[in-house]
């Protein structure tokens, strides 16, 4: 069993109550715009850091994390990209790929608006955390954490920041 933190659009700054919301999971999963180095150093300080860089992340941040990771987290098929749609209106990137070989678990970011969602057609869990950082249109800074245990999704926890 894992306790995930969901985690994207920081745009280089991380609120200082982060911490204390992730420091009982035990992966932090960044889903891109991280902004900064530091962001990604501040988080790895709390817990083992997973993550994609997005399109305002420079040359620094595409070194640590890929535009794409796809995992197994205990059972479960998980894909992170930071621009992915949603579902019946995934982006052209991810579209073929998803369609041919779907995931258990797609989250993405991007948008700033959080989001979770089933995609019947699929069979897909798809999450958007929304945005934790100061830029955007959002006006409420938004986490998550869930908990995977084998193949099962559960005790999803939507947390504003403030």
């Amino acid at each position: 069993m894992k306790r995930i933190g969901l985690i994207s659009d920081t745009h280089g700054f991380l609120p200082s109550n982060v911490e204390k919301f992730f420091s009982s999971c035990d992966e932090i999963w960044h889903i891109g715009d991280v902004g900064s180095m530091d962001v990604i150093e501040k988080l790895e300080k709390i817990k083992p850091l997973k993550g994609v860089y997005g399109n305002i992340d420079g040359q620094e941040i595409r070194q640590v994390f890929p535009k794409n990771l796809r995992f197994m987290c205990e059972e479960v098929d998980v894909w992170l990209t930071h621009i992915g749609g949603y579902p019946k209106r995934y982006h052209i990137d991810v579209k073929d790929e998803i369609k041919r070989n779907p995931p258990n678990l797609f989250i993405s970011g991007h948008s700033h608006i959080l989001k979770v969602m089933y995609d019947q057609q699929l069979d897909l869990l798809h999450i958007n955390p929304g945005a934790a950082g100061n830029q955007g249109f959002h006006k409420v800074k938004t986490i998550i954490r869930f908990t995977i245990d084998k193949k099962e999704i559960k005790d999803l926890e939507v947390i504003e920041l403030g």
